[in-house]
């Protein structure tokens, strides 16, 4: 995992965290979880974690109890979400509209071959680039040191069309929709959901309601 802080008056704020792991494009496949389709090169994104229709998608199309062997796969996939917080775009652009539109700024300012984007983005920790789309959306663009999946794209911190979350927020109201989705959020079935990722039990007053928050909007 790979953690970005920002320095805002001499302290260290958390921006963002990331996982080096290849993701390609999506189309839902219950028997076998996610079906990963190609993207186009050289996009690396992970809608799971950054594209709120596809996760809408993601749990509308799962309901399993909590003694399903699935799970395991479920669970599983959601362990790329990472621990720290992420960005979740909201808008209206579809992913083949971002990748296409961010593969067209790269071809008209001469960015898209690898050696170019390493120079234009910078290779260290804390470098990346900011680009804006149709939509007035930002997109954090990053190096990614591999052959083909070098484009690391994600929604930028504070970027319109996005609102931020925390990792165990999300794979907790995913899990909870997916095996109990009830109205009603008993703490008894959060923490039955959130024990099969290995999280404690929520505690906190607020993070019951980040969790409960966090489903109302992927029920939407």
């Amino acid at each position: 995992m790979v953690c970005r802080y920002r320095r805002i008056f001499g302290t260290a704020v958390l921006d963002y965290c990331f996982f080096p792991i290849f993701f390609r494009s999506f189309s839902i496949n219950f028997i076998g979880m996610v079906n990963y389709g190609l993207l186009p090169e050289p996009i690396l994104f992970n809608p799971l974690k950054h594209y709120l229709a596809f996760i809408r998608e993601f749990v509308s199309s799962r309901s399993l109890s909590i003694n399903d062997p699935r799970l395991k796969e479920i669970t599983r996939e959601l362990k790329h979400i990472g621990t720290c917080v992420m960005d979740i775009y909201t808008g209206n652009l579809s992913q083949e509209d971002i990748f296409n539109e961010i593969l067209e700024f790269l071809e008209i300012n001469n960015f898209k071959g690898k050696e170019a984007y390493r120079t234009w983005t910078g290779t260290g920790f804390d470098d990346f680039r900011i680009v804006t789309l149709s939509d007035t959306s930002q997109w954090t663009l990053k190096y990614h040191n591999h052959e083909k999946k070098y484009v690391h794209i994600f929604p930028a911190r504070s970027s319109p069309h996005s609102f931020r979350v925390k990792a165990n927020t999300l794979k907790s109201a995913i899990l909870y929709i997916i095996i109990f989705g009830k109205d009603y959020v008993s703490d008894e079935d959060l923490n039955a959901a959130r024990a099969l990722m290995g999280l404690s039990p929520v505690k906190e007053v607020a993070d019951a309601e980040a969790v409960t928050e966090m489903i109302e909007i992927l029920r939407k």
